[in-house]
């Protein structure tokens, strides 16, 4: 379930990002495997069919739960529709389940519910957590409903599934969740899409004449700390040689995309970035594959997807040292881990790698090696491992396992 986020939804937009990949990817993997997967999302738009097929044995379900346009803001109020229209589809489609997988904590409460009724195993992944978001960056705002929904929702599971050891030891910190109950499987990179092009024939499709790239793909919002790209990019030697590519935001009216730019205008720096809006996943690869470095000076990421896949198109990186990024980059050797929310050291690094065509060169070839060692193949293997131990075994003792 993932109430909020539609897998197949145009990504970089306000809600949708590293979780619908993650939904998507691990519901395909378990498809091409043999096992039937319903994922059930929220309709949000009045094109969509009640049910379609995402792949082999993969199906959508759109549930009605609200209009449309529902702000994400509101959706608490509606979970009791959805899960009462879900239990209807249920039983007039007949399919039984074995196990729930909710995803983050708005579906989190209907799996509560549906798991209960159906006595199967209910597993939630929540991708980002309330209070370390609050602790991450001044200014952040969380609902107290979401705080304490999340910390029932951890403590009522069977089991919870996190990305990192580090989400593990905030689950135990922050929620009390014993961290026997808690199983780390990283996600994973389609490494069919996500592989290296030619960098000078990407760059010609695109339309960029400069000669250094920057890339940042995912949310606009100020947790991701696109500000502080911009701030470096305005400090850097070469800046008027150098495009940014800045992908994701809404493609209209969205008030981060006219902060940034009004304040790259500021520094001088407007003409040489570009927003491109969200993307398909399938226009991601160009992307990628045409920069120099990606970027991504986060405050808070749970993961960091939008790394990885940079790194499978051979792209070395420049991020945040936060969350899970410290769990598949090494400083130094794939790019650099920056422990520092500020322009200046991304400056720095920025110009370190991209002043040095083997520096450069190098790291793109360790960022390759490392995502491909980590398809989604090996995340969904390691899933279904986990869903049959929970089958199998008391909840407790598969949740550690």
């Amino acid at each position: 379930m993932s109430l909020h986020g539609c897998p197949v939804a145009r990504l970089g937009e306000k809600d949708t990002g590293g979780m619908n990949v993650y939904v998507l990817q691990i519901a395909r993997e378990l498809g091409r495997m043999g096992h039937r997967v319903d994922v059930f999302t929220r309709v949000h738009d009045p094109a969509d069919a009640q049910s379609e097929m995402l792949a082999e044995n993969v199906r959508l379900v759109h549930i009605k739960a609200g209009a449309y346009d529902e702000s994400k803001e509101a959706l608490y109020d509606l979970i009791p529709e959805f899960t009462g229209n879900l239990q209807e589809f249920q039983r007039n489609d007949g399919t039984e389940y074995d196990v729930v997988h909710s995803h983050y904590w708005l579906s989190g409460r209907a799996g509560m519910v549906l798991a209960k009724q159906w006595g199967v195993p209910h597993v939630a992944t929540f991708h980002t957590l309330a209070r370390v978001k609050l602790r991450a960056r001044a200014g952040e705002r969380e609902p107290q409903v979401r705080v304490a929904t999340e910390e029932r929702i951890a403590n009522a599971v069977d089991a919870m599934v996190v990305s990192t050891e580090t989400e593990r030891q905030d689950l135990a910190r922050l929620y009390n969740v014993p961290p026997a109950r808690v199983a780390v499987i990283p996600p994973g990179v389609d490494l069919e899409m996500f592989r290296p092009q030619d960098k000078a024939a990407a760059r010609r499709a695109l339309g960029i004449a400069e000669s250094r790239v920057l890339l940042y793909v995912g949310r606009l919002q100020p947790l991701k700390g696109v500000d502080i790209l911009v701030r470096a990019m305005a400090q850097m030697e070469n800046a008027g040689d150098t495009r940014l590519l800045i992908v994701g935001g809404n493609r209209t009216g969205d008030p981060m995309v006219s902060t940034l730019k009004a304040e790259a205008r500021e520094l001088g720096v407007l003409g040489n970035i570009t927003f491109t809006g969200p993307l398909p996943q399938a226009g991601l690869p160009a992307y990628y594959c045409a920069a120099d470095a990606f970027v991504l000076p986060s405050h808070y990421e749970s993961f960091g997807l939008a790394a990885l896949e940079a790194m499978a198109c051979g792209t070395p990186v420049v991020v945040s040292r936060v969350g899970g990024l410290t769990t598949f980059i090494s400083q130094g050797k794939e790019g650099y881990l920056i422990p520092w929310r500020c322009p200046e050291p991304f400056a720095q690094r920025i110009e370190m790698l991209l002043s040095n065509p083997l520096l450069q060169r190098t790291m793109g070839e360790a960022a390759l090696a490392k995502a491909r060692s980590m398809g989604w193949n090996v995340a969904a293997d390691r899933m279904l491992r986990f869903y049959e131990s929970l089958m199998s075994r008391p909840a407790l003792e598969a949740a550690g396992a």
